[in-house]
């Protein structure tokens, strides 16, 4: 029987949906960054069955009003929630910046530099009242 690599759940960041293409053993690094940072983000703190301590708090700003405070909290809660990728190596640096359009939505730009110093973005929202 062939050693598997478990890792998080794959999931597809557009559609947010499983995504049985990627292999249970898949060994591309880059992959697997880029669902820890969907799945780190997306998910609601404490509501994830196998790790409660994996989730973001960001849901709980879908009722705030859209003010430059509740950008500066999406920020910080969207650090909190990738601070376990740095922790475990997986990453070297991630840079969090937000924009406002002041249009309900509050856009996530996400810089994720990997332990082979290689930069990936990631472009997240997140709504706002």
């Amino acid at each position: 029987m062939a050693n598997l690599i478990m890792t998080d759940t794959w999931l597809n960041p557009i559609t947010g949906d499983y995504d049985f293409s990627y292999p249970a053993n898949t060994q591309d690094p880059a992959d697997g960054l880029a669902n820890a940072v969907y799945m780190r983000i997306m998910t609601p703190l404490g509501s994830y069955w196998q790790n409660p301590l994996l989730g973001s708090r960001l849901h709980e700003l879908q009722r705030e009003k859209d003010l430059q405070r509740v950008r500066i909290l999406a920020k910080q809660y969207a650090e909190q929630a990738l601070k376990p990728i740095l922790d475990d190596g997986r990453a070297s640096k991630i840079e969090v910046f937000t924009q406002q359009a002041h249009d309900g939505r509050l856009n996530l730009l996400i810089e994720v530099t990997d332990s082979a110093l290689v930069k990936r973005q990631f472009n997240l929202f997140v709504k706002v009242a």
